[in-house]
């Protein structure tokens, strides 16, 4: 039965401690209580449904970088059941027209920074209203106005928040549905595995088109009544200032936003004591890097989620950091995992196999797609795509991407197995290994190296290195050194561009 409710937070910490601090904007140095924020929050949701006429499930996409406005208008979704679509404002026109004729919003919502790039769009209609944020921003000038909470009695816990899109680094980006329960389960789950409370603060600079911006500490800081100092983009040297300034008390990054914080000249200054843990996740942190934040006294606690489901999913505490190394941890606790083989077997201790989630996290599916979400549930079992093992301990750990896999010589070879041995080579700063074709094996490996800062090697010297210590078939036979490893939108090495970088390469020497 659908449970009707809604993850109206803001409102119930109005009542709860009104004058308590809830968000500051870095950039302008507005600052808002809950009480303040709540009371914009229910005039734009006033403003929303009777001025422009929009209604339950219907859209409104957001083209913008990280601002209270975004949270505001988030705020209002909630409490109307209107359907927020943040668009990735690093995408080109046509790739954004792809979203919104996807999503097909009434409100396009946009920052005047991409003014020229939004009227470039073709997928806008007349029909569609369109916003400036400036037209949102009005609606702070009444955060003393007391009003009534705005509530909808017929949002029930499945009808959606927002719609997330995929990277799409396979393909057409697809649009994930995040709804009421998944917000709420995915913050009860995050709220006991990291001990959070109202006296949590942190700085929020993940970008909100992404799952991370919303739902690792966002929306879960939001549940418990914790604060916020929003950024608009990653800044290495000005977060780690504020952690200090503003006793930060955890921190999220991927791999390489720590790595950059602790290559800054500010790292060994600073003052982090307050610091319980740094949540980090998207790929695995390198042990010497562990270890460089642990003797700061900052601990690591890695961890493993996806859109689709909540997404924090997986949580290894930091004791484990080091003697659990690559390990992303146990299940955090509403969730049921199974690790299945190609047979649709399930997997045994240290057998790898594709990781399916049963959770009240778990997406209903996709948005307009039902062909996806055919193929990624089974009986409310959510394919992940990534392959995994468990140890004796019952500890996870990641192998692979299902699609990242290659078949060599009709051997299965796991880029990521080799990329965590090249990490041993000290002169290595950043590996990212794919498959790419070959007339004999079918697939051989091919790695992108990054070196080290003042080190110099050879293509032959890692092929000698890992001789011996991996099996023949999972040696690349290419070896590629790159000033630096191409990123996606998301911070994570993009083997697409890697492999059509492999691809122009073998057509000019043709």
């Amino acid at each position: 039965m659908d449970y009707n409710f809604q993850v109206d937070w803001i409102s119930k910490w109005a009542k709860y401690t009104p004058n308590k601090f809830f968000l500051r904007e870095y950039n302008s140095s507005r600052e808002w209580n809950f009480k303040e924020f709540n009371n914009a929050a229910n005039h734009l949701a006033d403003y929303l449904i009777s001025k422009v006429g929009l209604k339950k499930k219907d859209r409104l996409a957001v083209y913008s970088s990280n601002n209270a406005e975004y949270v505001l208008l988030f705020s209002a979704c909630v409490k109307t059941g209107i359907i927020l679509v943040p668009l990735n404002f690093r995408l080109a026109p046509r790739e954004l027209d792809q979203l919104i004729d996807d999503a097909d919003p009434k409100v396009l919502v946009y920052e005047e920074e991409y003014e020229e790039n939004f009227n470039r769009l073709k997928s806008v209609q007349e029909s569609q209203v369109k916003l400036k944020i400036s037209d949102i921003s009005k609606f702070f000038e009444r955060k003393d106005e007391t009003v009534a909470d705005y509530v909808d009695s017929s949002i029930g816990e499945n009808d959606s928040v927002m719609i997330l899109y995929t990277s799409g680094t396979t393909g057409k980006s697809k649009g994930a549905l995040i709804t009421h329960k998944m917000l709420f389960w995915n913050a009860v789950n995050t709220s006991l595995r990291l001990d959070l409370n109202s006296s949590d603060h942190t700085q929020s600079f993940a970008p909100f088109f992404h799952t991370g911006g919303w739902n690792v500490l966002f929306t879960p800081f939001l549940h418990c009544g914790a604060s916020h100092t929003l950024l608009t983009k990653f800044d290495a040297e000005l977060i780690l200032e504020l952690m200090q300034n503003e006793k930060a008390t955890i921190l999220f990054g991927v791999p390489t936003m720590l790595q950059m914080m602790s290559d800054s000249g500010k790292f060994n200054k600073v003052d982090l004591s307050s610091v319980r843990y740094a949540i980090v996740g998207g790929a695995p942190m390198p042990i010497p890097l562990i270890e460089k934040w642990h003797s700061k006294g900052v601990y690591i606690r890695q961890g493993y989620g996806l859109t689709e489901v909540g997404p924090n999913v997986f949580s290894l505490h930091h004791d484990d950091a080091v003697k659990k190394k690559g390990s992303i941890g146990f299940p955090n606790f509403y969730f049921e995992v199974k690790l299945m083989n190609e047979k649709n077997e399930e997997c045994g201790i240290n057998e790898v196999g594709e990781l399916w989630i049963k959770s009240p996290v778990v997406t209903p599916g996709y948005w307009r797609n039902e062909e996806a979400t055919t193929n990624s549930i089974t009986d409310g079992w959510f394919h992940t795509g990534d392959m995994m093992r468990y140890d004796e301990d019952g500890y996870f750990y990641v192998v692979d991407r299902k699609k990242n896999m290659y078949i060599s010589g009709g051997e299965n070879v796991y880029p990521a197995e080799v990329e965590k041995y090249l990490y041993t080579n000290p002169k290595i700063k950043e590996a990212a290994v794919i498959g790419v074709a070959d007339e004999k094996w079918g697939e051989v490996g091919k790695a992108f190296i990054v070196l080290k800062e003042n080190e110099n090697s050879t293509e032959s010297e890692f092929y000698e290195y890992c001789l011996g210590n991996l099996a023949k078939y999972k040696i690349p036979k290419y070896y590629q050194i790159m000033d630096e490893l191409p990123r996606n939108e998301a911070g994570k090495i993009d083997k697409k561009v890697l492999l059509e970088l492999h691809n122009k390469s073998i057509n000019l020497t043709k």
